[in-house]
């Protein structure tokens, strides 16, 4: 998992982010998965909002929560201004 919170969140970011949670590769993550069928539990999704809110992101568990897609997750970072650091 990258520690480096100071760079730009990019959607190849998000995915190796997911992919790091669930011990699989970048590739085996698709837009339209669903994460949590797939594994990912609350603790690590707030996990993942935390780290990327720290990177700039504006999103919130409850948004990530109602649809666990990476193609959901990268419309709520690209449709909201960055959070202010």
């Amino acid at each position: 998992m990258t520690d480096d919170t100071t760079s730009e969140l990019t959607l190849a970011r998000m995915r190796q982010d997911i992919a790091d949670f669930l011990h699989e590769s970048p590739d085996q993550i698709l837009d339209d998965d669903n994460l949590m069928e797939l594994g990912l539990d609350s603790m690590r999704i707030m996990k993942l909002a935390s780290r990327w809110r720290a990177a700039g992101a504006s999103m919130e568990f409850s948004d990530m929560a109602a649809q666990a897609t990476l193609a959901h997750w990268w419309s709520l970072v690209s449709e909201r201004p960055a959070a202010d650091s």
